[in-house]
């Protein structure tokens, strides 16, 4: 293969082809993935906390706190489905165990919820 302009005379360019990534490489996308979600997952929480305490003041009508677990943990396992699948299928398979084990448990924690 020759590249124009950047091969001089005699330098040989060889092309490496790219294999799976390395276990430093998907643990480091993991702490990173991991930050993300659980800032995702506090976020959820907070707002199922904010609509528990807002029903509290509203008894005449049925609460609300139900349906925002129910929505908070359907997109919990869209996310460990998209994330986790995907990087399984990429062959990254630390990082896809971690996104569906911690997204997969943040949505059997509104599993719980949704049953109050």
């Amino acid at each position: 293969m020759r590249l124009a302009g950047l091969a001089t005379a005699g330098t040989v360019v060889e092309m490496k082809r790219v294999g799976k990534p390395s276990t430093s490489q998907q643990v480091g996308v993991s702490v990173a993935l991991l930050l993300v979600d659980l800032m995702v997952i506090a976020w959820l929480l907070y707002g199922y906390g904010m609509t528990g305490w807002a029903d509290s003041y509203d008894e005449s009508n049925p609460p609300d706190a139900p349906q925002v677990a129910r929505q908070s943990m359907c997109f919990l396992v869209g996310g460990a489905v998209v994330t986790g699948g995907g990087l399984l299928a990429l062959g990254w398979r630390i990082s896809g165990i971690v996104q569906l084990l911690l997204l997969g448990g943040g949505a059997g924690v509104f599993a719980l919820f949704t049953a109050q």
